[in-house]
């Protein structure tokens, strides 16, 4: 297991990777946050009672440029639980590429098969920082569910191992 820390400007999050279960997701992630891509991000879409969303919008409400596609791995026995992560993609079952979403409920619908006979892959669970997941769920939003205020990833690092 890999531990990454998404620091936001409500608190910290921080995320075990399964690289086990999920091997490609979590590569994808892993060059993605390695790259910097994640610093500078929003989380552009939250709803309440399902999920808040980031990992590929910047503070000017643009899409960065996120080349690597990941195969969907949603087949690997992780379910959308409540604090999990998971890979956020287009009706394309392998479509996911720097985009993630954290599960703020059970959400089984989104396990495989899903309604789509895929599913969304999930690679990792918040192991700290529930409670600003929780403060994030809750916030304004607007058009599209975007945050009326922005919730900035200011950095995102693997953490040491102890």
């Amino acid at each position: 297991m890999t531990d990454v820390r998404l620091s936001t400007t409500m608190g910290d999050i921080v995320l075990s990777l399964d690289e086990a279960k999920a091997p490609k997701s979590v590569a994808n992630f892993l060059t993605y946050l390695n790259s910097g891509h994640y610093a500078g991000t929003v989380f552009h879409r939250v709803i309440s009672g399902f999920m808040i969303q980031g990992g590929g919008i910047d503070t000017n409400m643009r899409q960065k440029p996120a080349p690597h596609r990941v195969e969907n791995e949603a087949r690997n026995g992780l379910k959308n639980l409540k604090y999990t992560v998971a890979m956020a993609r287009t009706s394309d079952p392998h479509s996911a590429s720097s985009q993630f979403f954290i599960n703020t409920v059970d959400n089984a619908f989104l396990d495989y098969p899903g309604q789509d006979g895929w599913g969304y892959a999930v690679f990792g669970q918040v192991i700290e920082g529930h409670d600003v997941v929780d403060r994030i769920a809750k916030v304004p939003t607007g058009a599209q569910d975007v945050p009326r205020e922005q919730i900035v990833i200011t950095a995102a690092e693997v953490v040491p191992a102890a």
